[in-house]
């Protein structure tokens, strides 16, 4: 017959099941656990895109449709009207609204994501950052062939790209990928509790696209508030803008360091890393208040 069991071996085994960690049974959260599920980052994306294409005969035809009659307005209709004192208006428009258009798609979708997939917010044990930051990835997505139409023009007006001019394209981009979410994350958690917030958002778009030099040139600016300039230059957005312009419309003209000199500011690449030191603070302050308000989102979906 086995010996049986000492007193001391059950307490043993209960001992070993109370020194277990405990594991919360909330879903990890934060953007750092958002990357490290890439997986389902990239399954939301396919999501995302998929259902914006359903039905469409043309699919993703008209991701490469819509760019180009935007560019077909501003440069020939916008052109002839507005544009005549600058040069290749079409082409510094157009460098500007591809930005502006990336930011606003990635604030605008990012506040609606929460309400939009509320049904795997409720379902799903995964960090609710993952909404705002698919769409941030979805509209990088979108603007992909809106900047391959922007190259193949500039290609045919005989820019040439440089090493400067493409490292401030990257510094662009990153700089509204980052601000955006950090917008995105906010709203998205406030639109949640206050369904007013997606109108405010859009009210705040609208400002967007007049508080950047995309219509007009920057020496406007520099024109009528002379010094006071300098503090234009510490919108991230503007930033953003001029770099992209610098990088794509300046080498279209007849005489870009001429332009360079005239349309670019100095030390713009001071005043871009400054901005994305801002949004960069921002995405903090985003993750912080989101971290403070998702635990009451799933009891306000409804």
């Amino acid at each position: 017959m086995a010996d049986s069991p000492t007193p001391a071996e059950p307490r043993a085994r209960a001992q070993r099941v109370v020194d277990a960690p405990l594991v919360s049974p909330a879903p990890p959260s934060g953007l750092r656990e958002v990357f490290r599920r890439r997986y389902l980052l990239r399954l939301l994306v396919r999501r995302e895109v998929s259902a914006r294409y359903q039905g469409s005969v043309l699919g993703m035809m008209w991701s490469y449709i819509n760019p180009l009659t935007q560019l077909f307005i501003y440069w020939v209709v916008m052109g002839m009207i507005i544009g005549r004192g600058t040069e290749n208006f079409g082409i510094h428009v157009f460098c500007g609204l591809i930005v502006v258009h990336f930011f606003i798609e990635t604030f605008g979708a990012g506040t609606r994501s929460i309400m939009r997939n509320k049904a795997l917010v409720r379902k799903m044990a995964m960090p609710r950052e993952m909404f705002p930051v698919a769409s941030m990835m979805v509209s990088l997505y979108h603007m992909g062939p809106q900047v391959l139409i922007l190259v193949a023009c500039c290609l045919l007006l005989g820019w040439t790209p440089t090493v400067m001019g493409m490292l401030g394209f990257v510094l662009a981009v990153l700089t509204m990928g980052v601000l955006g979410t950090a917008l995105a994350l906010t709203f998205a958690a406030a639109n949640v509790f206050f369904r007013d917030v997606g109108s405010v958002v859009s009210i705040l778009t609208n400002f967007v696209r007049f508080g950047v030099p995309m219509i007009y040139p920057f020496t406007l600016v520099q024109d009528r508030f002379g010094s006071a300039a300098a503090y234009y230059l510490y919108n991230p957005i503007a930033d953003a803008v001029l770099l992209m312009q610098q990088a794509f419309w300046v080498g279209t003209t007849e005489d870009p360091t001429a332009v360079q000199a005239h349309h670019i500011p100095d030390h713009l690449f001071a005043y871009s890393f400054l901005g994305l030191g801002i949004s960069i603070v921002a995405l903090a302050i985003g993750q912080f208040i989101f971290s403070k308000l998702e635990n009451k989102i799933p009891e306000r979906l409804t």
